[in-house]
C-alpha cells in the first residue's frame, strides 16, 4: 500500500511538470506599452509620465519592435541637454533616435520557462512577444512568471 501512495504523489508532479513546460508566452502575455517610431521624444516622455510606465516599446508602422525606451534614460537625456532646456528641442527628436535598448523578443509559441531564462540571462524585467510576422502582440515579464508559475508549484 505504501507503494501506491508514492505513485499517486508522483503523478500530479509529473503532470504539473509537463503542463508548465507546455505553457507558451502567447497564452499568458499581457498588453504591451508601445508607441510609434515617428512619435517625438516629448510625446514619449509625456505618455510614460501620464501612465506611470517605466518603459515603452517603439514600433514601426507594421508593429515590429525597434527597441525600448526607459523613463530613466529619457530623464538622463534631458538632464544632459545643457544648451537649451526648453521643451521645443524634444518635439523635433523622433523616438527612434533615442532608443536605449535593443528589442529582445520571443515568439508567441516560445515556452514561458525559456522566456524566464532569457530575462534572467539578460537582466531584463520584460520581453516583447511577437507574432509570426514579427509584430509586437504582447509582453511577458517577471510579474507574468510570478503570477502563473505558482499554480504549477503548489
Amino acid at each position: 500500500m505504501a507503494i501506491r501512495s508514492k505513485s499517486r504523489k508522483k503523478a500530479p508532479v509529473r503532470n504539473a511538470s509537463f503542463a508548465v513546460r507546455q505553457l507558451s508566452c502567447g497564452q499568458v502575455m499581457q498588453t504591451p506599452h508601445a508607441m510609434r517610431d515617428t512619435d517625438s521624444m516629448a510625446t514619449v516622455l509625456d505618455v510614460i509620465t501620464k501612465h506611470d510606465w517605466d518603459h515603452v516599446f517603439i514600433v514601426n508602422a507594421e508593429g515590429v519592435p525597434l527597441g525600448r525606451i526607459h523613463a530613466v534614460d529619457l530623464l538622463k537625456i534631458v538632464a544632459q541637454k545643457s544648451v537649451n532646456r526648453d521643451i521645443a528641442w524634444m518635439h523635433s527628436i523622433p523616438a527612434q533616435q533615442v532608443l536605449t535598448h535593443p528589442p529582445l523578443t520571443v515568439r508567441e509559441q516560445t515556452p514561458l520557462l525559456k522566456a524566464g531564462a532569457l530575462m534572467l540571462t539578460h537582466d531584463l524585467n520584460q520581453l516583447g512577444v511577437v507574432d509570426d510576422e514579427g509584430a509586437l502582440v504582447g509582453v511577458v515579464g517577471h510579474n507574468t512568471v510570478a503570477r502563473v508559475l505558482p499554480k504549477f508549484i503548489l
